[in-house]
C-alpha cells in the first residue's frame, strides 16, 4: 500500500491483513497519522483520504466514524476516512491513502 504526505511524498509499504490502516501507519512511521485515542474513532487523528478506486471494496463508515470526522482540522471530503476503522483486506491490495496537512 502508499501513504502520500501532503507534500507528496510517499511511503510504500507491506501491510498485514488484518491490521488497520492507522497500525500499518504507525508500524512504517508514517509521518501524519498519530492515532491518539489508540483506535476507538474517538479522536479523528488518523483521518485520512482513501483514493475513490477503493472506496467500494470498504464498508461505509459508521455513525461513530462520521461524528468524528466532523470535528477533523483538514477538510472532510467523501474519501475521508479514520485510517483506525479500516483494516486491510486482500480487495485493498496496492491502496493508496492520502494524508492531509493537519491532523
Amino acid at each position: 500500500m502508499t501513504f502520500i504526505e501532503a507534500d507528496g511524498h510517499r511511503h510504500e509499504v507491506d501491510a498485514d491483513i488484518g491490521s488497520s490502516l492507522k497500525q500499518v501507519a504507525l508500524d512504517h512511521l508514517v509521518p501524519g497519522i498519530l492515532g491518539d485515542c489508540g483506535g476507538t474513532a474517538t479522536c479523528g487523528t488518523c483521518h485520512a483520504y482513501v483514493d475513490t478506486e477503493y472506496s467500494g471494496c470498504l464498508e461505509p463508515p459508521s455513525e461513530e466514524e462520521k461524528l468524528t470526522l466532523s470535528g477533523v482540522l483538514a477538510p472532510v471530503t467523501g474519501d475521508s476516512r479514520l485510517t483506525c476503522q479500516v483494516t486491510m483486506s486482500p480487495a485493498l491490495d496496492g491502496i493508496v491513502v492520502r494524508l492531509p496537512d493537519v491532523q
